[in-house]
């Protein structure tokens, strides 16, 4: 059972370099979302505000949308802008 298990958060790009670390981990409790931790990432690293309406976030690799509540054990990812050609 995955009771207790933080949820893993993995940075990319921009992001990355404004948290200074790419990996934390985050202590799950009921209702936690992606927008509670990106929030709470924004406290700890005022730099990241600005990023705020271009990331996209995937959890165990799916997209997904930020209000969606994590469970315990989740991956949470913050994803930059994709552009292709």
């Amino acid at each position: 059972m995955n009771a207790g298990r933080p949820v893993r958060v993995l940075l990319f790009a921009a992001a990355r370099e404004a948290a200074g670390t790419g990996r934390l981990e985050v202590p799950h409790r009921p209702g936690l979302t992606a927008e509670d931790i990106w929030k709470r990432l924004e406290t700890d690293h005022p730099a990241l505000a600005p990023l705020a309406s271009t990331i996209s976030t995937a959890v165990n690799h799916r997209f997904t949308k930020k209000a969606t509540p994590l469970d315990p054990g989740d991956e949470l990812a913050f994803l930059p802008p994709v552009s292709g050609g």
